[in-house]
């Protein structure tokens, strides 16, 4: 969902990266701009089209010529038309611009491939111009620092900032290459619990294309000229004014579980940007009514993922049990 930003069928062919393990490999990637990101900057729409890269990098990737607009060089505040083809062609080093930071990690599972990690909410995922340290990429760097040679300190998806739960990451080139065709094939497969205000009767499945939101830069909306994006949704439990919701991604849009929960009308409890505010049920007990004032996140939680480990063949599946905020407000919830 996120959140996260993942590369998939919808959005153009993305990287692929080819090199042996530990070091430097090539990054090559062809992708087209949709129409609704006419007018955004080049390396604006990059970051989200070869999502496993930085935006400080990307830029530096145009600035070298080594990511062209229609085959011609161009720079990193060139504003888009919409239907030009970016296509990449870098060579993959230390991006030199993230350090390590001595940050707890919790590993649900481990092999010579790859790692899973359980991303508690409040940590964000890579540094940005806002936050330029403590976050999951400098902790994954101080753990292992040949993570560096990798996009993103070989992250293969994204959690928002407040989304907990299971988060794949790659230990090697060759891993970060198959895993990323995985996704890109919709074969590693990302599962989410949401507790969402009003009850559900039967799951179903939302296709709703998004894009930008027409007014406001941090968010995203349904739009007909948006990029495909689909969720499927079914009922884990009934409560008496909320629902607690299993859902699985076929694509992997920004913020694409939030928009599209607040589309059918069944915002994620806490979300501050798509919740549409603080809803207390009528009648609700005091407790309920503290329990859901005191939420002030997202209740949106990776729980499961399962996908095929390059270093074995064979598919793993990693579960990530719901923190321990989510947990009581549901108890608050089923009491009340």
């Amino acid at each position: 969902m996120i959140a996260e930003t993942p590369n998939d069928p919808g959005r153009g062919a993305g990287p692929v990266q080819a090199g042996a393990d530990g070091a430097a490999g090539r990054v090559q990637g062809e992708a087209t701009v949709a129409d609704a990101d006419a007018g955004r900057r080049l390396d604006q729409v990059a970051v989200e089209l070869f999502p496993g890269h930085s935006r400080s990098r990307l830029g530096a990737w145009i600035r070298d010529g080594a990511l062209r607009v229609d085959g011609l060089p161009a720079k990193p505040g060139l504003r888009l038309a919409g239907g030009e083809t970016l296509r990449l062609d870098a060579v993959l080093g230390p991006a030199g611009d993230d350090r390590a930071e001595d940050i707890a990690l919790s590993v649900l599972y481990e092999d010579a491939a790859c790692l899973v990690l359980d991303k508690p909410a409040g940590l964000t995922v890579h540094p940005g111009a806002g936050q330029p340290a403590g976050t999951l990429v400098n902790a994954l760097l101080h753990r292992e620092p040949a993570l560096a040679a990798l996009p993103r300190a070989g992250l293969v998806h994204r959690l928002d900032k407040d989304t907990s739960g299971a988060l794949l990451v790659a230990r090697t080139p060759t891993a970060h290459t198959a895993l990323v065709a995985a996704l890109q094939r919709r074969d590693v497969h990302r599962d989410y619990l949401a507790l969402v205000t009003g009850v559900v009767i039967a799951g179903d499945s939302i296709d709703a294309p998004i894009g930008r939101h027409p007014r406001d830069r941090l968010r995203k909306a349904v739009r007909e000229d948006g990029r495909p994006a689909r969720t499927h949704y079914r009922v884990r439990e009934r409560l008496r004014h909320h629902s607690l919701l299993e859902l699985a991604l076929e694509t992997g849009r920004t913020h694409q579980i939030r928009v599209h929960l607040a589309h059918i009308g069944l915002p994620i409890v806490g979300d501050p940007l798509y919740g549409g505010g603080l809803k207390l049920p009528r009648g609700a007990s005091e407790a309920v009514r503290a329990a859901l004032r005191g939420f002030r996140r997202q209740a949106l939680h990776a729980w499961r993922l399962r996908f095929e480990s390059p270093a074995s063949g064979v598919e793993v599946q990693v579960e990530a049990p719901p923190p321990a905020d989510f947990q009581a407000l549901l108890a608050v919830l089923r009491d009340g």
